[in-house]
């Protein structure tokens, strides 16, 4: 009976060593800089920790922008693997202010990576800007710290979201997410769609359905065979469909928003009399 508490009390010890509370912030050290590809848009630089937000683009832009996120503890000069992150982006405008529709953030395949996205829906310019409010823990010690951030018009022009009011009284946001590189074939689609539920607040739109009509106005306005219209996946909370592009130039992806009763909430049909819809992304192969 001796020995069986001895070990006992061993492997409680054990346990009570090895484990860490959710809220605890972990130290690791990495070997190989996961966001070497990745492009750092800003750094901020506190007494005892660094803030890092990286992108995938040169740029924020209007539109649907990954981010991620890392925070150094500059005092153990590691990377901290759960600190509890979450945002809020804001525009300043001159007589007022709103949000956008921003996802959680969420782990990546790195521990001390963490990923979400935000859907600006207009650039900044000398007099408003966009600023985004970050929640985190280190070192037990919750923080929020603000950091203005440049946000640019895409720099090919070309349109790939959609603020607008529906035919329902109620404003959407549509942005596309995929594919990030269009190829000619028939190419996996996807769009992120939210609605907003007070300057503040935007929720994601759940099974809706987005037509697809892709069209090259510079060809005779022809179209492509086995599009897929965009539905929505919760896996995901996104909308995925398939986009066909038949060959190299300027598409426009002409589209047509559908609530769960199949009513029309905005876009049109492309036919001999009406050769685009009002809503609509453009792509430029």
């Amino acid at each position: 009976m001796k020995t069986i508490k001895n070990i006992l009390f061993l492997l409680l010890a054990i346990m009570a060593v090895t484990s860490c509370s959710k809220d605890d912030t972990e130290i690791i050290e990495e070997t190989v800089d996961p966001m070497a590809t990745y492009n750092l848009i800003k750094a901020l630089d506190y007494t005892d920790h660094v803030i890092e937000i990286y992108s995938e683009k040169e740029a924020l832009t209007v539109g649907y922008n990954p981010m991620f996120i890392r925070i150094k503890d500059k005092i153990a000069g590691s990377y901290i693997s759960n600190p509890n992150l979450s945002w809020k982006p804001m525009m300043h405008m001159e007589t007022m202010m709103h949000s956008a529709p921003a996802s959680e953030i969420s782990g990546s395949a790195y521990p001390t990576v963490f990923s979400g996205y935000i859907i600006f829906q207009m650039p900044g310019n000398a007099t408003e800007y966009w600023d985004i409010t970050l929640n985190y823990t280190v070192a037990g010690v919750d923080m929020t710290k603000t950091v203005r951030i440049d946000v640019v018009m895409p720099s090919d022009g070309l349109k790939k979201s959609q603020v607008f009011m529906g035919s329902d009284d109620v404003r959407y946001i549509l942005a596309y997410v995929d594919p990030k590189m269009p190829q000619v074939t028939v190419n996996d689609f996807t769009a992120v769609l939210y609605k907003m539920e007070d300057m503040l607040t935007f929720s994601v739109v759940e099974n809706y359905k987005i037509a697809v009509d892709p069209r090259m106005p510079g060809m005779g306005n022809h179209s492509s065979p086995n599009n897929q219209d965009l539905t929505y996946m919760d896996a995901d909370k996104m909308y995925h469909g398939k986009l066909s592009l038949t060959m190299t130039g300027y598409w426009r992806i002409n589209l047509k928003l559908m609530n769960e009763a199949g009513d029309v909430l905005k876009g049109e049909d492309v036919t001999d009399t009406n050769t685009e819809s009002s809503l609509y992304f453009e792509l430029e192969l």
